[in-house]
């Protein structure tokens, strides 16, 4: 399976994904972090896939998304965008009503 539909496969398999370095747990970088921290405040559950343990998603990502830089959250296949928006729309409240949906 080519990269492209590899990472369209993952899309279709969750609701809510998030590619990041590291892992929930242990985070690789801040801003991968504070993505997380984002969205285990707003309580509704993510998938993620750790670029470092895929590095052809990794590249084909950048790619595919248009978005040179990780973290990327996507819900429902759709690219929300990175840290700094995900921080800024749980501040706003969108990202809450965004995983409501």
């Amino acid at each position: 399976m080519d990269v492209k539909a590899r990472i369209e496969d993952q899309l279709g398999s969750h609701d809510v994904l998030l590619y990041m370095k590291g892992t929930p747990d242990f985070p690789q970088c801040g801003f991968s972090g504070q993505t997380v921290a984002a969205l285990k405040a707003v309580g509704k559950p993510f998938a993620y896939v750790n670029i470092f343990e895929d590095p052809e998603v990794r590249e084909g990502l950048k790619e595919y998304s248009n978005w040179p830089t990780f973290p990327q959250l996507y819900v429902k296949g759709e690219l929300i965008g990175g840290c700094d928006i995900v921080v800024e729309m749980y501040h706003s409240g969108e990202l809450q009503q965004l995983l409501e949906q």
